[in-house]
């Protein structure tokens, strides 16, 4: 025993002993990185000639554990100009180096998009390119990604759409004017997962399939990379608009709590959102990062009063009835109104992870991935207990409001592997994303039922899965002055399911009714409000995509930088396509560059829109109509409307810019785009006059499908300015940022020889208003923030252009109605003035642990114009158009917000 202890001690006493040579050994750097307001945690110190870097605490400092001898530190922050500093140490000793880091501007910023070359800044790009930086976000009033780019970025638009099913609860986002299908979304440079839903009603982007935003949590993004240019040649399909790139945050040493309440000055809309981020370090170079989130979001109604009939179309008698039944206090709505009509109610909680391992020298292993589950509740249109052939009266007395229950859960996950061998940059990845969304209706019947009828029903859903691996090869050449060469191969494997509802929510149930006349007649089968997908709409598709690109990029002289690049993409369904990309740059001193570029791209037709097939319901001037869309494989499409196959939309770009930057303070960008696309598929109007003998063995009135219908000319420009100065006891921060789009169908609308003379139909004056005129023509954002002491105050003002929407029906003059409201003969056609938004917040560094934030979004409580001719209204429902939005109808909304760094 005793000579069991004496080991013991020998070891301790060599362990010791070792410890204090070892201490002896070595020296300390540590220090302190700020800016003129306290510390920045986060705040990346690397030594320079070595692969030793760190990330700043809470408390903005760091700490390297280094052989003796000379160093080289740099410290740097996203949106901060990085400051180096040497000191030298010897053996024992601690040097103590602190940096205070003044902002910087974007323009400065190394970016990653659009270049496969080592990241440069935005005056030596061949691109235009737009940075939200990590402070623009974290300063920001909103708590979706969408809305966030909304007021942030001229020529990205995005708004709540109201009653338009599954389109209420993912919105459509667009980028210059364009569709949501004509963007690329990229994680970290990886391709992002298009949504499972397909925008089938009367919004923005009817017809496209757009990638859901809002499923990636705010609190996970360090910084957003957005391409305004096309890159379908350097990213494949999709990238006619140009490329979003999010950047997920890599900080180990904070933990960030974020958490608001908001509330509209209606008293409705109650938002509640909670966040946290923190990060660990996986041995000395790797990380993990992670992100919760929760968004809670009551609805909004901004619905007027209703003025129809309810119980019969005899005024008096109707009147009669409603004060008998006491029908408006029975709706479930205040006042007068029967319809909830604005943001819908949301439940949305996610979960986020970013790391990496370093694996040795050359190699490091990447992931990233997540999930997001969204529940949204929202109404359509009420059904009246006049509506006999929708309502089943034993069940429902005095009609129904429906509900329609959307799940919707958005799951990705992406890996790989990135080094260096033999001197080439190599990068290997795989990703898979997956998106699902559920229906249930509420609240409702299948009238064909009868009494039998269930009240719920599960009516079916999407499912859309991607599979995507990449091969990624670089390598830079000293050649001239500087040649990058890159090459890589895609292949992505698609799927897309159509999963049927339960029978009761779309089976016909034969129940009769008499009408006035003592006729019978069949009532309307399938759930009201959303008829749910029957058996033969079912199905599984696959489509599988390879790719192979070549790049080059040559800096012919310090000044001059010239790029290539060439793509050829097949789909086992249409065949393959080649694209390719000429650009330059050309800089005129350090301060000023031009660029210009040329490219084709082109986008594939979804799978969602080759395959979607259902039966809905949709309100047609007031009155219900049973549609069927048909898919590429009927033979209704193919054989009564002789309808081709899908082919890829092709496009035309060109591009001009110019970005300098004067002394320390100023900078500006100033660009012109024009993108010619050809071929663009659109979802057809309702074809039924003519048709009813094809129709009625599906039980629907109208028939539509997808067709390439129409070309189109875009062509805008751009421009950003920034500013920044001290002033007084702070430092004034300015931005202005400006877009002009215009958007023109081409020609005439490309008809199957059967619907010859039927273009009207197939793509109608609203269907071409909705291209050219249903988003805003122009949009101006500014941003300014003073900050001074422990205050930060932040103004954001929003100047949207007019939107038109236009009737299908009153390009004939003789189909104009009588306006209620002016006693004239007009026509439903109409132009909505732009409008300005203000938002404002006034913030509180308590101490170095907790920020407090007072704000509001609209202050001023603006909203769009009112429908000026009563018919767009249906009966008072809508004060303001559903079809066409510039910001939504929330109104004013005031928060508080508490932000915790730990």
């Amino acid at each position: 025993m005793v000579r069991l202890q004496t080991i013991y001690c020998c070891i301790a006493s060599i362990f010791f002993f070792c410890q204090i040579t070892l201490s002896q050994s070595r020296a300390i750097i540590s220090g302190n990185v700020s800016d003129q307001f306290g510390s920045l945690p986060g705040a990346r110190v690397s030594i320079e000639g070595t692969s030793q870097n760190t990330t700043t605490d809470v408390n903005g400092n760091y700490t390297f554990d280094v052989e003796e001898g000379e160093y080289i530190l740099t410290a740097g922050f996203v949106m901060y100009n990085s400051v180096s500093k040497s000191t030298t140490v010897k053996v024992g000793e601690t040097a103590q180096l602190d940096f205070v880091l003044e902002t910087g501007f974007s323009i400065d910023q190394p970016i990653s998009v659009g270049s496969r070359a080592k990241p440069r800044s935005l005056l030596k790009t061949t691109a235009p390119v737009d940075i939200i930086s990590p402070q623009e976000i974290t300063n920001s009033s909103q708590i979706e990604l969408s809305h966030i780019l909304h007021y942030l970025v001229p020529s990205f638009h995005s708004t709540n759409q109201t009653i338009s099913d599954g389109t209420d609860h993912i919105d459509p986002a667009t980028l210059r004017g364009l569709g949501p299908d004509q963007i690329l979304v990229l994680v970290n440079g990886k391709r992002r997962h298009n949504s499972s839903l397909l925008n089938v009603n009367g919004t923005v982007g009817r017809g496209t399939v757009g990638t859901d935003f809002n499923a990636i949590p705010i609190a996970s993004i360090e910084r957003i990379e957005i391409l305004r240019d096309g890159a379908t040649s350097q990213y494949g399909s999709d990238a006619i608009a140009g490329v979003i790139n999010i950047i997920l945050k890599k900080q180990t040493e904070v933990i960030n709590i974020d958490n608001r309440v908001g509330i509209t000055t209606e008293g409705d809309g109650f938002t509640t959102y909670s966040a946290a981020n923190f990060g660990l370090k996986i041995g000395k170079e790797g990380y993990i990062n992670v992100t919760a989130e929760y968004r809670d979001r009551e609805s909004v109604n901004r619905a007027g009063d209703y003025t129809g009939t309810v119980y019969t179309d005899d005024l008096a008698e109707d009147q009669r009835l409603i004060q008998e039944n006491n029908f408006f206090d029975q709706t479930g709505y205040s006042g007068n109104r029967v319809m909830e009509i604005g943001s819908a109610e949301t439940q949305n909680l996610t979960l986020a992870f970013n790391g990496e391992i370093k694996m040795s020298d050359k190699a490091t292993f990447y992931l990233q991935g997540g999930r997001n589950y969204r529940e949204g509740l929202a109404a359509g249109f009420y059904r009246f207990p006049k509506d006999q052939d929708r309502v089943v009266p034993e069940l429902f007395q005095n009609g129904f409001s429906p509900q329609i229950l959307t799940d919707i859960q958005d799951d990705v996950v992406a890996g790989g592997i990135r080094g260096v061998k033999n001197g080439w940059n190599v990068d290997f990845s795989h990703s898979i994303g997956i998106n699902s969304l559920d229906y249930t209706v509420n609240n409702s019947n299948n009238a064909s039922l009868g009494v039998a009828s269930p009240r719920t029903f599960y009516a079916g859903g999407f499912e859309y899965q991607q599979n995507t691996t990449n091969l990624d090869i670089s390598k830079t050449f000293d050649w001239l002055k500087g040649v990058n060469i890159a090459f890589g191969a895609e292949l992505r494997v698609e799927n897309y399911q159509i999963v049927a509802g339960e029978e009761a929510s779309y089976i016909n149930g034969g129940s009769t009714y008499f009408d006035e006349f003592g006729n019978e007649l069949p009532r309307a089968a399938g759930a009201q409000v959303f008829p749910g997908f029957q058996p033969e709409n079912e199905l599984n598709r696959f489509r599988t995509n390879s790719s192979g690109y070549f790049d080059i990029e040559t800096n012919i002289s310090e000044k001059l930088l010239v790029k290539a690049a060439a793509r050829y993409e097949a789909y086992n369904d249409f065949g393959g396509q080649a694209i390719w990309k000429l650009s330059g740059r050309y800089r005129i001193n350090d301060n000023v560059s031009v660029r210009a570029g040329f490219s084709t791209g082109f986008r594939a037709p979804s799978l969602h829109q080759v395959f979607f097939q259902n039966i809905s319901t949709q309100f047609v001037n007031g009155e219900s109509i049973q549609v069927g869309t048909f898919n590429n494989e009927s033979a209704v499409a193919t054989e009564a409307f002789q309808i081709d196959k899908l082919k890829p939309e092709l496009s035309k770009h060109f591009s001009a810019g110019i970005s300098g930057k004067l002394n320390d303070n100023f900078t500006y960008t100033f660009d012109y785009y024009l993108i010619n696309i050809d071929d663009r598929i659109v979802l057809s109007g309702r074809f039924a006059e003519g048709y009813e003998a094809i129709l009625e063995p599906f039980g629907v009135g109208a028939a539509q499908f997808f067709t390439n219908a129409i070309d189109s000319k875009t062509s805008g420009g751009d421009v950003a300015i920034h500013y920044k100065t001290n002033l007084g006891i702070g430092k004034l921060g300015a931005s202005l940022g400006g877009n002009v789009t215009s958007t023109k169908v081409k020609g005439s609308i490309k008809v199957s020889p059967s619907l010859i003379g039927q273009e009207d139909v197939l793509f109608n004056r609203e269907e071409i208003a909705r291209v050219e005129s249903a988003q805003p023509n122009y949009k101006v954002n500014s941003l300014l923030s003073y900050e001074f002491g422990k205050f930060r105050l932040q103004m954001v003002n929003t100047l949207f252009g007019e939107v038109k929407f236009v009737h299908p029906d009153d390009g004939d003059q003789t189909n104009w109605l009588l306006n209620e409201f002016t006693g004239n003969i007009e026509s439903r056609d109409q132009t909505f003035s732009p409008k300005l938004t203000t938002d404002l917040a006034v913030s509180y560094q308590i101490n170095d642990y907790v920020k407090c934030t007072l704000g509001g979004n609209n202050i001023f409580n603006i909203y769009p114009d009112r429908h000026k001719h009563s018919a767009n209204t249906n009966n008072g429902n809508f004060i303001y158009s559903r079809r066409v939005q510039q910001f939504g109808v929330n109104g004013a909304n005031y928060y508080l917000r508490v932000l915790l760094k730990l």
